[in-house]
This record gives C-alpha cells, sequence and structure tokens, in this order.
C-alpha cells in the first residue's frame, strides 16, 4: 500500500504540471487564432481534462462495470460543479460571459433532465429494466456533435480579456498542449489506479468507489486546471473548463460508454443526478445575485457546504 501511495502523490504532481502547461497553451491558442476563451475551455481543454474519464469508462463498460461507468461519471460532475467551481472562485471570483448564463449553462441543464429520461425507463414506459440503451447513446452522441458544431461557430467571436496572456509560436503552443494532455491523462490514470487500489484493501463498494474515489481522480485534471486558470486570472477557460466537461461527460463519454455496451442503471443514481441539477440550478441563480454574471466567494463558500453534506451522506448511505 505504501507504492500506491507513493504513485498517488507522483500522480498529483503529473496533473498540476500538466495543467499549467495546458493553460498556458490554450490561452495562446485563444490569443493567436482570435478564439475565445469560453470556446477554448467548452472544447479543447474540456475534452482534454474529461479524456480520463473517456479512458477509465471504456475500461469499464469492456469490463460490464456499469456502477463504476455510472459513478465515474455522475460523480465527476458533481465534484466539478460544486468543489472545482467553488475553488476556482474562492481563488478569484469568476466572471461568466452573458452567452455561457444564457445558453452553455442552461444546456448542461438540459442534458442532465434528459439523460434522466432517457435512464428511467421502468419509470417512464414500465419496461423491465433501467439501462442506457445504444438507441439512447445515438441520441447523447447527436447530441454531442450539435454542441460542437455550434460551439465552432461561436469560435468566429473576438478573444475577450487576452491582455496579460503569453502568445508562444505556433510549434511551442501545440507542444504545450500536448504536454499538459500527457501530464492530465497519465497522472490522472496514476491516481485512479491507486486510489482504486487503495479503496478496496479498505472494502470499499464498488458503486461509492465511482462516486468518490475514480470520480475525484478522473476529475484531477479538471481541478487543476481550473484552479490554474482562475490563479492566473483566466475566468472563461476555468467555467468553460467544467461547463464544458460536464456536457463532454454526460454527452460524450456515456455516449460512447453505453454505445460499446448497454448500461444497466441503478435508480439509486437518481438522487445523485439530482444533487448535480441542483448544483446546476445554484450555478445559474448565481449569475442574478450579488455580483451580476458572476460567481462570487460567498456564493463559491455556499457550494462548498453543499458538497460536504453529499459526501457525508452518500458516506453513510454506502
Amino acid at each position: 500500500m505504501l507504492l500506491s501511495f507513493i504513485f498517488l502523490v507522483v500522480g498529483f504532481v503529473f496533473v498540476v504540471k500538466g495543467a499549467d502547461f495546458l493553460i498556458d497553451g490554450a490561452s495562446s491558442l485563444a490569443k493567436r487564432f482570435q478564439i475565445s476563451e469560453m470556446v477554448i475551455g467548452l472544447t479543447v481543454v474540456a475534452f482534454g481534462t474529461s479524456a480520463p474519464e473517456l479512458a477509465v469508462n471504456i475500461f469499464s463498460s469492456l469490463s460490464g462495470k456499469n456502477e463504476l461507468v455510472l459513478g465515474n461519471v455522475i460523480g465527476s460532475n458533481i465534484f466539478n460543479t460544486f468543489l472545482i467551481l467553488s475553488i476556482a472562485a474562492l481563488i478569484y471570483p469568476l466572471k461568466v460571459q452573458r452567452h455561457a448564463v444564457r445558453r452553455e449553462i442552461p444546456f448542461s441543464m438540459l442534458v442532465t433532465l434528459l439523460l434522466f429520461f432517457l435512464v428511467n425507463d421502468r419509470l417512464l414506459s414500465k419496461t423491465a429494466v433501467n439501462r442506457i440503451s445504444r438507441i439512447d447513446a445515438l441520441i447523447l452522441l447527436t447530441l454531442f456533435a450539435g454542441f460542437l458544431y455550434y460551439s465552432f461557430r461561436q469560435s468566429k467571436t473576438k478573444t475577450t480579456g487576452s491582455e496579460g496572456m503569453k502568445l508562444f509560436s505556433l510549434p511551442k503552443t501545440w507542444i504545450f498542449i500536448l504536454l499538459g494532455f500527457a501530464g492530465l491523462f497519465f497522472g490522472g490514470k496514476l491516481v485512479v489506479d491507486h486510489a482504486v487500489i487503495i479503496a478496496k484493501r479498505l472494502h470499499v463498494s464498488e458503486k461509492l468507489i465511482g462516486l468518490t474515489i475514480v470520480s475525484m481522480g478522473t476529475s484531477l485534471p479538471e481541478l487543476a486546471t481550473s484552479a490554474v486558470a482562475a490563479f492566473k486570472k483566466r475566468c472563461d477557460l476555468a467555467v468553460g473548463n467544467v461547463v464544458g466537461s460536464n456536457i463532454f461527460n454526460f454527452l460524450l463519454i456515456l455516449g460512447v460508454s453505453s454505445g460499446i455496451s448497454p448500461i444497466r442503471y441503478n435508480t439509486v443514481f437518481n438522487l445523485d443526478l439530482i444533487v448535480f441539477g441542483v448544483g446546476s440550478l445554484t450555478l445559474f441563480a448565481a449569475m442574478f445575485t450579488l455580483g451580476r454574471r458572476k460567481l462570487d466567494r460567498l456564493e463559491a463558500l455556499f457550494l462548498l457546504l453543499i458538497y460536504v453534506a453529499y459526501m457525508v451522506f452518500i458516506i453513510i448511505r454506502k
């Protein structure tokens, strides 16, 4: 177990350094091609930081570990919304672009509602089994394609807030982005693999591992990236990374996972989906209270307290 703890620490180092490279490279890319940081955060950075979830879920789907697949994705989104955004906003209050308040955040909420209806087959259509079928996978992936199309149309928007961003040569920009992805992916994998080993030795259930250890481990890239972005006052990257990652997780990762093998759904996860929905609503409401279109430190603290209460609940629930 000592060796697993050592690898865990090494994984953290890779993740944090990878996030630093990715933020610098993504900011340079945004400045060079006059693409808004929000779009870069919603697409390039969100895809990079979601890579660990995708890798873990592909392997979990092939192994038939349904609860690990669902726990990882739902737990990651809860972790993103409550913990990562709150930490980022505590570092530096996050100003959110108007179109994100009107479009991306509501779209994330709509995707959550759609997923709730897709997975609760017995509740809505009286079928024998709750599952995410291959037809459901097609719906999720089609929506994801639409989201990408919309995001790249948004890329015509001029860069905002580019002052103070470093501009590297194009080869160096891509080297930074690739190094960032590599650090996030391999660091995240090290953390997940050895966190699971430690958790299993402590006799923790697969569902709880998915909602806590695995989801936290695969969300480390989002945490590191958004925290570093907030520290560098790149608010659009911090918010875009989290919102984009949530959309990627539900549409792309669950779409791919259920396309590989239909996922049986345990209705115990309904409460966790509702918790995520509450987090999304809270984020949306925060755009109209205190500082307009801004997640302030007081609102961030409220999200953090909800997350602590949720963690206590699921540990007791098991």
